[in-house]
């Protein structure tokens, strides 16, 4: 594997005066490369620290990218830095110098003392052009680490990246060296619960293809990667394993998303869904009319929060929620039917709960909730409980009603596993 390693200095990062974009960009162009990063440290404009950070970095790495301090300034120090580290001495780079003239000459602008000092560098480095800006990049070898040195003007950075660095990089590749990564998106099961499954069910899960998560709320997202073009296969046979394994529990693969899968369902089938909802505030519709296109498979969503205006709007009995209360199978299930009847569309979605932080009971505590899902002609109902805050309650249950609904329009027999575990337990 190359290891590069990437060292970000500036008080304005420190302080959080201004955020770091340039590393994420960096890490992106790398990773597109096939190149992970293997650490990243953020240090502020002192010498001692930067000395200190090179020398370490430049002992583990392959290649190390610095950004920034490469101005004009008193504060600017990476030359300073790196030939401290390296030993060597500080000297106007000839080439360096040129390019600063260059421009400023097409500025018109004259060239001062502190834009000299841009082309003050440390002895046997090596100019890497910066094609926009005034302060050039350099490079140089120390304790078997190339050092690219590179601005901190996001603007600068990035055109240099992508000009003059990443080909640098790629020449430094081991062959057969080429990152692929298979993301399955999982609703319903949390990261202990996938890594307990896999741990007992795969215990000759290869060292060669990396696994890991992450929780991006509602879905958490399971990353499988292989380092190697000869690794690729084993990578797609052991993907292909986990989406056996978890199967219905698998809403996406790729950077998709609960919503766009539901639409693309109800594409293929040429269907219409509608939503009645309560304790989520339309937050099921607004899912789905987030994607592009949605207008093919949506027309009407109905927000009834109270009372009144379920029983107006979507038709529930006065009586049933009288008898039963707006927290109950039969308000959700007469509020799809409802729904479904007001919009006409093929299959629904309602849901009515306790999103608290007040308003729960003994028999009904805040985190309770039922939806009801289904067609005209035939519709489900579950009661599941999901203490915690307000926002993430309404969007958990949100996307547990969009999931319900894609497991229906599959024809999907399997019980949840959020539906076996988000049971309220009977109280002593």
């Amino acid at each position: 594997m190359l290891k590069v390693q990437l060292l970000l200095t500036g008080n304005e990062l420190m302080s959080g005066d201004i955020t770091d974009t340039n590393s994420v960009f960096m890490a992106q162009q790398l990773k597109n490369l096939g190149v992970e990063v293997h650490k990243k440290v953020t240090v502020g404009d002192e010498l001692e620290l930067l000395v200190n950070e090179i020398s370490a970095l430049s002992s583990s790495a392959d290649v190390l990218i610095i950004n920034g301090g490469l101005g004009p300034t008193v504060d600017d120090l990476t030359a300073q830095a790196l030939a401290q580290s390296k030993g060597v001495e500080l000297s106007v780079h000839p080439q360096a110098l040129q390019e600063l003239q260059a421009w400023c000459d097409r500025r018109q602008y004259p060239l001062t003392e502190p834009n000299r000092k841009q082309a003050i560098l440390p002895d046997g480095c090596n100019i890497v052009s910066n094609p926009i800006g005034s302060a050039p990049g350099f490079s140089l070898t120390l304790n078997d680490c190339l050092v690219i040195c590179t601005p901190g003007v996001p603007r600068e950075m990035k055109m240099m990246f992508e000009q003059s660095i990443l080909p640098i990089i790629k020449g430094k590749m081991p062959a057969g060296l080429s990152n692929k990564t298979n993301k399955l998106r999982v609703f319903g099961i949390g990261e202990s619960g996938l890594q307990k499954i896999i741990n007992e069910q795969f215990t000759d899960w290869p060292e060669h293809i990396d696994l890991g998560f992450r929780a991006s709320q509602p879905l958490l997202e399971i990353k499988l990667t292989a380092h190697y073009q000869s690794h690729h296969q084993d990578l797609q046979d052991w993907t292909d394993k986990l989406k056996t394994l978890f199967a219905q529990h698998i809403v996406c693969e790729g950077d998709g998303d609960l919503p766009s899968t539901v639409i693309d369902i109800l594409k293929s089938q040429g269907k219409f869904i509608t939503t009645a909802e309560s304790c989520t505030g339309g937050l099921i519709a607004a899912s789905i009319t987030s994607v592009a296109g949605s207008s093919a498979v949506f027309e009407a969503g109905y927000t009834t929060y109270s009372n009144r205006i379920k029983h107006q709007l979507l038709g529930v009995s006065e009586q049933t929620l009288q008898i039963h209360g707006a927290v109950s199978e039969p308000v959700v299930r007469q509020m799809l039917i409802g729904a479904l009847n007001a919009s006409g569309a093929d299959v629904g979605v309602s849901v009515s709960g306790i999103a608290g932080p007040d308003g729960g009971s003994d028999e009904k505590p805040v985190g309770t909730v039922w939806l009801a899902w289904g067609d005209i002609q035939t519709q489900y109902a579950q009661e599941l409980y999901f203490p915690g805050p307000r926002r993430f309650f309404q969007n958990y249950i949100a996307y547990a009603g969009l999931d319900l609904v894609r497991r229906f329009l599959l024809d999907y027999r399997d019980t949840p596993r959020y539906v076996i575990e988000r049971q309220r337990k009977p109280t002593t």
